[in-house]
């Protein structure tokens, strides 16, 4: 039996559109296994650290070792003698016990070293013959520079009986020798790597030349790089 609502007696339930609008609304939140997958997915992108590429770490090793390199060549310059250069004389350290200072009319200082050859070489078994020494080393710039025309004045020298000698301060025989070979010097050649004879002579800076005659007197002493002409003068001093 119905009523004039339309509905039949006794009937409890609803209509569809009640029954609809009943029904729970389903959990679109962070709780749905679906938002948590998606949760879960940012977090570990969020955490991984993205790879460097190969090119960068290359370039990166590339500077650490350049800047290697440089610290190595400012620790192995930091350890070589004194480079300061003035007016062509170039200053050393003396390592060796001081002599007397040599005296321009008096005998030069006699010494005793090893040539490159390995033989013994001491001034006054040059005594007869007119000796040029000279101090200098192949890490100085000046001395290089007036190498050649040490060893030009070297030739006509030797042709009047004269020698030339040549200490080389704070260097081995080998590399004494491997120089002298690549730029030619063939006049006598004495390393003093603990500058033992730069000390004797009071050496206070290089080139450092003594001109000695025959006798074995000390002639003239000169300070700084020789040009031909002053070679020549120098030389003509005691009788080259």
């Amino acid at each position: 039996m119905t009523d004039a609502g339309g509905h039949t007696e006794g009937d409890t339930g609803m209509t569809t559109l009640e029954a609809q609008s009943t029904v729970p609304p389903v959990p679109t939140g962070a709780g749905t296994p679906a938002a948590a997958g998606t949760g879960d997915e940012t977090a570990a992108s969020l955490g991984e650290r993205p790879r460097r590429p190969l090119r960068s770490r290359l370039i990166s090793l590339g500077l650490l070792a350049v800047t290697g390199a440089i610290v190595l060549a400012v620790a192995v310059l930091a350890n070589q003698p004194q480079q300061k250069v003035t007016d062509g004389l170039q200053s050393v350290n003396l390592t060796g016990a001081l002599g007397t200072a040599p005296e321009v009319g008096k005998p030069a200082p006699d010494f005793a070293a090893l040539a490159v050859d390995g033989s013994t070489l001491t001034l006054g078994s040059l005594k007869g013959h007119p000796v040029w020494l000279t101090f200098g080393a192949s890490w100085c710039q000046p001395c290089r520079a007036e190498a050649p025309d040490i060893q030009a004045a070297y030739a006509d020298f030797k042709s009047k009986g004269g020698e030339i000698v040549q200490v080389f301060l704070s260097e081995d025989a080998a590399t004494v020798r491997d120089y002298a070979d690549r730029v030619g010097i063939t006049y006598l050649k004495v390393p003093d790597p603990d500058t033992a004879i730069a000390s004797q002579y009071r050496i206070l800076g290089i080139p450092s030349h003594f001109f000695i005659a025959a006798d074995g007197t000390l002639q003239a002493l000169k300070v700084g790089t020789l040009d031909p002409a002053k070679i020549e003068a120098a030389l003509a001093e005691i009788g080259g």
